[in-house]
């Protein structure tokens, strides 16, 4: 199955305050290996962007002011979005958001049954411990090294390696009967390959006669 992982930022934490989407990011897996699909965007939000968010991004009003409106990129963003689940870190926040900015031009909102939170499934398997997107990365030793600031893409690429970990994969799914095929081949040929075979020469052939004989005079004679 084909799922997105996505982030955003914003202009703030409420949309009931007005604040915007200012950047998404979003990374396809299929059976959770990432594909080369990618969706980013930076955005207008038509607002000034808060100081704790500026903080958290660091995306400046300059900075986004020549950026495409979530109104000029929305038809692509649902079209890669369309018919896959989604899996967001606190999910609750960004499908507030997007959802937000659907409503604002008139489009379909993101179903929640659609949507897997990551948030909640770290709370569900380790109650009272930390679960942010650094706490889960330390917890599965996934280098979070490039996070310097909180930015769409790198939190997806992050999130994709803390989701596999969080499902108890620790490697990608492979869909065994598609692939059963290959697999027996690579196998033969390992097998067949992992053979070594030595021929003599008629020098080594006469040391081994004499050998022979010797052992059999000692042992019968």
């Amino acid at each position: 199955m084909k799922e997105i992982v996505l982030d955003t930022e914003t202009t703030g934490l409420s949309v009931k305050d007005g604040h915007r989407i200012v950047e998404i990011g979003c990374i396809e897996l299929d059976n959770l290996i990432p594909t080369k699909n990618v969706f980013h965007a930076y955005l207008n939000p038509e607002r000034k962007v808060s100081e704790s968010a500026l903080k958290v991004h660091g995306y400046t009003d300059e900075f986004l002011s020549d950026k495409k409106r979530f109104i000029d990129i929305a038809d692509e963003f649902l079209n890669f979005i369309k018919d896959k689940r989604i899996v967001i870190h606190n999910a609750e926040f960004d499908v507030g958001h997007l959802n937000n900015e659907l409503k604002m031009i008139n489009r379909n909102i993101i179903a929640r049954e659609n949507v897997v939170d990551t948030l909640e499934i770290a709370r569900n398997k380790f109650p009272g411990s930390a679960i942010s997107l650094d706490a889960l990365c330390k917890r599965f030793r996934v280098d979070n090294s490039r996070r310097k600031k909180h930015t769409a893409l790198i939190d997806c690429e992050l999130l994709s390696k803390v989701y596999i970990n969080l499902l108890d994969q620790k490697e990608p799914i492979f869909q065994f009967e598609k692939n059963k095929e290959v697999e027996k081949t690579k196998m033969l040929n390992n097998f067949i390959y992992s053979k070594k075979v030595i021929k003599i020469s008629n020098e080594e052939m006469k040391i081994h006669k004499k050998f022979l004989e010797k052992e059999l005079k000692k042992n019968f004679f």
